[in-house]
């Protein structure tokens, strides 16, 4: 693939910026050992926050057992401490350091899982508490590890001898010291904000100084005014990282109001907007719609943020900042992608997924993207971040994104789309739609994909058309020889046959049915992965158009509702 002069100078800049990101959070960081970051210890922890993340009492038992479940992984550490045992893959590194699992201890709530929780909490304070170099001080884990201790502190400290008491809340003021220590140095993303909610908790739960007090509220809403955008979106565009943050700051927000000290002055309007955001993203399910790496979670997990939802009204037709379109009629729901991706270091999670859109209807999701995997995988995580991952057009086999595969970079966007212009097609009482053009392949094959796509008011009926342009926005010349291929995920509850007349129908497991047609192509029915499943990775089936662009530069297709759920037939 031929990379243009702006592409090379793109990874230049790159290259450069990160090399100075390291020099700069170097120096600010200085030498790092336990012994700097010694301290006072505090006396007690004044409150305990809630967690809202669905706990289970039978994994408390298999934890009890020495089996542990995580990050996709069984270990069974046949009862030796899970800290001395070779952790199979990083994701159950991070998972096991995180202690979020403390919350099935929780749940079980007798002196036995409280005697098991504290003895791993202790086996971690002696085996890595020190280890400052460590995954377990890495940011994301250390804040997690923070919230989960604050929150289940009750169960770890019933029935504890004053020798651990004392190691608990010395160990919780080494690593409350590192991470506000660190955190100034790190990139604006979703970890950090996670990191300013872990020691804002930190400075309710401790004892603190009022100023101690006012800085972490401050530091917080400077997270809300360079994350959280007007409409709501986090700068990252993934919609799962709203679901991730209010989880946390919901009960941060708890705490401020049950010890009668004043949240900070961003969050409430912030969180009013996330909430709105995020009815954006839902499906008529109530699912989350699979963009930039977002995956699959439980309905308990979403219902467990959104209950606490004061906003109203209907989800918004359009978020301006974080580049979406969202049309509903019926029962129906489209939503679409029409952004470029977040710049740097913000792009670590961004898919090639510009102009891909989902459908879903009633209690069902018909077409979507293939999400994020639930457990990160390397191979798929790096195959659910490519174009054809994504119902939309891809050229040539290739993505509209550029990702890096350095590991001195990371696994940033470095090339691909940089501009996407959108245009409403609204109708009153007629039909919404919007055409939309990205600019992805501009510097591999001089070209532009334009999507229309419009959703009749009957609900019934989505009418699309994908076009690849040169860059005048003239159709190319019959010589190109440049292959497309329009592609629409089908979720893998679906059923997925096709007729002799070419047409594909989608039948629901409540009876609803869709059928795709497409003029002067005959669409194909291929294998296909859904990645963002919990239970894994799973079959599933997509529907292809193929064709050469200087034959066919303008592919037309619908969607059409031919039953209804048996319950309303």
């Amino acid at each position: 693939m031929a990379f243009s002069v702006v592409d090379s100078q793109r990874s230049a800049y790159l290259y450069g910026a990160e090399m100075w990101r390291r020099f700069a959070r170097r120096m600010a960081l200085g030498r790092i050992n336990a012994m700097r970051f010694a301290g006072g210890t505090p006396d007690r922890l004044v409150v305990a926050p809630i967690d809202l993340r669905i706990a289970d009492s039978h994994i408390a038992e298999e934890i009890y057992s020495g089996r542990f479940a995580m990050g996709g992984t069984m270990v069974d550490t046949g009862g030796g401490s899970p800290f001395q045992v070779e952790a199979p893959n990083r994701a159950f590194a991070r998972s096991l350091h995180a202690f979020g699992w403390l919350r099935h201890m929780r749940a079980a709530d007798h002196d036995l899982a409280c005697a098991n929780a504290r003895a791993l909490v202790d086996d971690w304070i002696t085996v890595e508490g020190r280890h400052l170099n460590g995954l377990g001080f890495q940011p994301e884990v250390l804040a997690s590890r923070l919230i989960a201790w604050f929150s289940h502190s009750p169960i770890v400290l019933r029935g504890a001898d004053h020798g651990f008491y004392r190691r608990f809340l010395k160990s919780i003021a080494l690593q409350t010291r590192y991470l506000r220590h660190v955190t100034a140095a790190m990139p604006a993303d979703a970890v950090r904000f996670r990191a300013r909610i872990a020691l804002a908790m930190a400075s309710l739960c401790l004892p603190a100084s009022a100023g101690t007090v006012r800085s972490a509220s401050r530091h917080l809403d400077a997270e809300f005014d360079l994350q959280i955008l007007p409409d709501g979106g986090h700068t990252s565009r993934n919609p799962m990282v709203l679901i991730d943050l209010l989880t946390d700051l919901l009960p941060l927000r708890q705490t401020y109001v049950n010890l009668g000290q004043k949240p900070p002055a961003k969050m409430a309007a912030g969180m009013d907007r996330m909430f709105s955001a995020l009815r954006f993203f839902r499906h008529s399910n109530g699912e989350l719609a699979l963009f930039n790496g977002a995956s699959a979670m439980s309905a308990d997990r979403m219902l467990g943020v959104l209950r606490y939802d004061e906003t109203s009204g209907t989800a918004y037709r359009e978020m301006p900042h974080s580049r979406y379109q969202r049309l509903t009629a019926a029962n129906t729901v489209l939503i679409a992608d029409t952004g470029p991706p977040p710049k740097d270091r913000m792009s670590t999670t961004a898919h090639a997924g510009c102009l891909s859109f989902e459908l879903s209807s009633g209690a069902n999701r018909f077409i979507v993207n293939a999400g994020a995997p639930v457990t990160y995988h390397p191979r798929h995580a790096e195959f659910a971040r490519l174009t054809a991952a994504h119902s939309t057009l891809t050229l040539d086999d290739s993505s509209s994104l550029k990702i890096s595969h350095s590991a001195f970079l990371g696994p940033i966007v470095t090339g691909g789309v940089r501009r996407v212009t959108v245009e409403s097609l609204d109708q009153e009482a007629r039909q919404l739609g919007f055409v939309a053009t990205h600019d992805g392949y501009v510097s591999s094959l001089k070209l532009l994909h334009r999507r229309r796509i419009r959703l009749l008011a009957s609900g019934h009926e989505v009418q699309g058309r994908d076009e690849v342009l040169r860059l005048d926005e003239t159709a190319p010349a019959p010589d190109n020889r440049t292959v497309g291929v329009a592609r629409f995920h089908v979720h893998p509850k679906i059923a997925v046959s096709q007729d002799e007349d070419g047409a594909v129908h989608m039948t629901a497991g409540d009876g609803e049915s869709w059928v795709f047609l497409a003029r002067d192509l005959t669409p194909r029915i291929e294998e296909d992965v859904h990645f963002a499943d919990l239970a894994g990775a799973r079959t599933s089936k997509q529907i292809v158009l193929e064709f050469t662009v200087g034959e066919t530069p303008r592919v037309d297709w619908k969607l059409i509702r031919t039953t209804l759920p048996r319950a309303e037939a």
